[in-house]
């Protein structure tokens, strides 16, 4: 992913007004993001847990990014499950791994519609693929697939929430 200024990122939110998108709060560490390495950029609100945020660039090059709500229930102590996240497939431990939801886009939103999937709790999914960010889970499970599968097929399922989100 090419390096995005703030005004292009709070410009690209196609699920929430003007006034939420100047509102939201950005990552503080935005200039040292390792953008090479990037297929989207993700990260949790530092103001408001609850809150995420999703931008990735659209085959014309343009940037569609999208407003999330972090569901997290408690963890229960010594509970050791396991939890997939529907993009990068990485395995996490509890909690790392969070129900995120998206209002819809258009009338659909407006009546309150939303879209929601399992993402990695820190949107760091495109670090875990490739090697840069291990879960606490370990490596999970082994494929055949190489790196640049495993990029195509992540990028394919975040191609499949956007529709959702958009249609």
């Amino acid at each position: 992913m090419r390096q995005i200024s703030e005004t292009d990122i709070r410009n690209s939110f196609v699920n929430c007004s003007k006034g939420e998108a100047k509102r939201l709060g950005l990552p503080r560490d935005l200039a040292e993001r390792p953008w090479e390495d990037l297929d989207f950029l993700g990260w949790r609100d530092p103001g408001a847990p609850d809150r995420a945020y999703l931008v990735t660039e659209r085959e014309d090059g343009g940037l569609l990014g999208l407003s999330l709500r972090a569901v997290t229930a408690g963890a229960a102590r010594g509970f050791t499950a396991r939890s997939l996240c529907s993009l990068c497939l990485t395995t996490h431990v509890r909690g790392d791994v969070v129900l995120m939801s998206a209002r819809r886009t258009g009338e659909a939103g407006r009546q309150g519609n939303t879209v929601g999937q399992y993402l990695c709790a820190d949107l760091a999914c495109s670090l875990y693929l490739r090697g840069l960010k291990e879960s606490a889970a370990g490596r999970g499970f082994d494929e055949s697939l190489g790196l640049e599968g495993k990029i195509a097929r992540m990028r394919d399922n975040l191609d499949a929430f956007l529709r959702m989100v958009t249609a």
